[in-house]
């Protein structure tokens, strides 16, 4: 793109029009992923909704690819793209919480941390990610898998609406009554369908929690995630709770003879009666000798932001996941394997319970079509040195592999890497289609393609 385009958009704009000319281009274009190096034409930080409408009409009449920015955090990194107008939402991050009628609304550069900052002042939450610093809008859009889905299902499913500026640079409300087509496929359906630039969510009663986080050495691992997956089974669904495999972190519960060392978790938190909590939490400290364990009362956003010392911007990183059925024995044997060779402290292996509240909801009445879903395991590979890039790859590629014979053939789109844009149809499986056709209705000539691309007719 030539300057004197850019200078017609910039003279659009409220907000900020950052190009390569710039001091803080640099700053502007990077994203949580550093081995995603992308040199965008120009950075829209917006600061209000005309902001999006301008940049769409001009990246949309110039054939100019656009890139969403939300909190930024896309493990492929489609918060920017080569040659692109990226839309960047990081001014944005402001959250108001209705206490009556238990709603909050979220502007489209919140984080999970800001949402749980604000709307724990009134003692309500809803399912949001595991990492404080993850954003609320992509994490929704794509579904949304956090510690209170088992009890309020995901995120999509505690949303109430969406403002959303289409391809035709249209302002609309997406709700169960007002273009409920694209209610349903913003539900999962990641940002394919337009811009997204607040979203509303219902809250549900969640303050004080009885948060575990309990450190077992690798070599209890088939023993530990057995029970694990035993007691899940019949756990209400007031306990939420993850089986990781990590290195053991440097945190001060956890004996230095174990930093660094392979680990396996059980990390959650239970949020029915609190004088319950400790009789919740036992069970997991006797099954297998404990290395270290944090069990204990604490405010839901603390539990939410405990691991993002471990997860810094400007890491290298690569993901790999597929949906569980069932924690079978075949899958624990993989993870037993290669959680015991996990290659960073920085590093995440997480299964996630997606069972409860989740499979309550029909696999049609959102996009997010995988109710029958048992588990949701991710494969986060993370580490800070470049060098180090062929060989973390190919361990993550390699634990794909040893899971994929015990997995589903679909996969959460929000753990997908940018490499897996072949398996989007059968990651929403019977919803392909209609998802298809919704697209083809509000951006038919797929200008957001910068995602898990759902191409129109």
């Amino acid at each position: 793109m030539n300057g004197i385009a850019l200078d017609g958009l910039r003279e659009q704009l409220r907000g900020q029009l950052v190009t390569p000319e710039d001091p803080d281009y640099d700053d502007a274009r990077a994203v949580f992923n550093a081995m995603i190096d992308k040199r965008p034409a120009g950075i829209v930080r917006v600061a209000q909704v005309a902001d999006v409408i301008a940049s769409v009409n001009f990246a949309r009449d110039n054939s100019m690819p656009l890139a969403i920015r939300g909190g930024g955090h896309s493990a492929p990194g489609f918060g920017t793209w080569d040659d692109a107008l990226v839309i960047d939402f990081v001014n944005r991050t402001g959250v108001r919480v209705d206490p009556d009628a238990r709603t909050a609304r979220a502007e489209a550069g919140a984080t999970w941390a800001d949402f749980n900052h604000a709307t724990h002042a009134f003692g309500l939450a809803t399912t949001g990610g595991i990492v404080g610093s993850t954003g609320v809008a992509g994490l929704t859009l794509g579904g949304g898998i956090g510690y209170l889905a088992r009890k309020y299902g995901l995120s999509c499913d505690n949303l109430v609406s969406a403002d959303v500026v289409t391809a035709d640079g249209k302002f609309l409300t997406a709700s169960k009554d007002r273009n409920e087509d694209l209610f349903w496929a913003l539900r999962g359906g990641g940002g394919n369908f337009g811009v997204v630039t607040s979203l509303e969510y219902k809250l549900h009663p969640v303050d004080m929690v009885h948060v575990g986080i309990v450190i077992f050495g690798a070599e209890h691992t088939e023993t530990v995630a057995r029970f694990y997956r035993d007691y899940m089974d019949s756990a209400p669904e007031e306990f939420g709770a993850f089986l990781g495999f990590h290195q053991g972190p440097p945190v001060p519960f956890l004996p230095e003879e174990w930093h660094g060392k392979p680990v396996c978790v059980v990390v959650g938190m239970w949020t029915g009666e609190m004088a319950e909590g400790a009789s919740r939490w036992q069970p997991f400290l006797d099954i297998a000798p404990v290395a270290g364990s944090l069990v204990t009362p604490m405010p839901y956003p603390a539990l939410n932001v405990a691991f993002d010392g471990l997860n810094p911007k400007g890491m290298q990183g690569y993901w790999k996941a597929n949906f569980l059925r069932e924690l079978n024995d075949g899958a624990i044997g993989a993870h037993a394997e290669f959680g015991a060779t996990v290659t960073s402290v920085n590093t995440a292996v997480h299964v996630y319970p997606i069972d409860g509240a989740v499979a309550r909801v029909g696999a049609a009445e959102t996009a997010f079509a995988n109710r029958g879903m048992k588990y949701s395991p991710v494969i986060a590979a993370q580490w800070m040195d470049p060098a180090d890039n062929e060989a973390n790859i190919a361990w993550a590629r390699g634990y794909a592999e040893a899971l994929r014979p015990y997995s589903a053939v679909g996969g959460y789109v929000n753990f997908m890497d940018a490499e897996d844009q072949g398996r989007v149809a059968e990651n929403y499986g019977a919803n392909y289609e209609r998802l298809v056709a919704v697209k083809g209705k509000y951006d038919p000539g797929n200008l957001f393609h910068v995602n898990q691309n759902i191409k129109p007719a």
